[in-house]
């Protein structure tokens, strides 16, 4: 299996998701800058935190824009797992790939340390190796991660089963319902705040997020057996 690390200007997770893929889940994975145009060769997009464009305008508002993103909603609506990890997962949102929005953390303060969440939905491409239910580890660092949408939109979330994390114990950023991550109505786009690419090792203080990238692996082979 084939992971992009799509890298804009501002980007700085783009070389620990390099090192979740490569050093810690054993496949192959490439750097692709912003202005790339064909994602067609890869099998999944990865989509790393840091402060794309320097965060102006607002977080992910003018990364939206870069040429990739035309590429990325192309291997979205070709069913390939994208996944978009907290300036990431702004991205998306502004991208429209996700439904909702961002807003600035509820205590106006910049949040850096480990939270508990709770796994809402494994029955995703990419939480089939976590327990319904589990509460897994996983650093945040964020200003801008209170995830808002309209009431009616909320309903069509947890309808949907879209919800696939949640904040657990706390909610550090205010973020509406406690919604830590989310899908898209097919299922094959994640948007999360809390950074899994920060937790692929027990060396770092838990190795939950290795799970979550093991999953995008296993659903990919299922999908792409080949038959005699």
């Amino acid at each position: 299996m084939k992971f992009a690390v799509v890298v804009f200007p501002g980007s700085n997770c783009d070389v620990d998701m390099y090192h979740a893929i490569a050093d810690e889940l054993g496949e192959e994975v490439e750097y692709v800058w912003h202005d790339e145009d064909d994602l067609d060769r890869f099998d999944a997009i990865l989509l790393p935190g840091g402060f794309s464009y320097g965060d102006y305008l607002r977080s992910g508002a003018i990364a939206r824009f870069s040429k990739v993103m035309a590429a990325v909603k192309q291997a979205a609506d070709a069913g390939k797992p994208v996944l978009g990890v907290c300036n990431g997962f702004q991205i998306l949102l502004e991208a429209g790939l996700l439904p909702g929005a961002m807003r600035r953390n509820q205590g106006l303060k910049f949040i850096c340390r480990p939270v508990q969440l709770v796994v809402e939905n494994n029955e995703t491409m990419f939480t089939s190796a976590y327990e319904k239910g589990e509460v897994i580890t996983i650093p945040i660092a964020h200003g801008e991660g209170n995830y808002y949408c309209d009431e009616q939109t909320l309903e069509r979330l947890v309808k949907n089963r879209q919800i696939v994390f949640r904040y657990h114990g706390e909610n550090p950023n205010g973020s509406l319902a406690d919604i830590a991550g989310i899908v898209n109505e097919r299922g094959n786009v994640l948007g999360m705040m809390p950074h899994p690419e920060r937790a692929v090792d027990a060396l770092l203080g838990s190795a939950d997020g290795l799970k979550l990238f093991r999953s995008i692996v296993n659903y990919w082979r299922e999908t792409h057996v080949v038959t005699a």
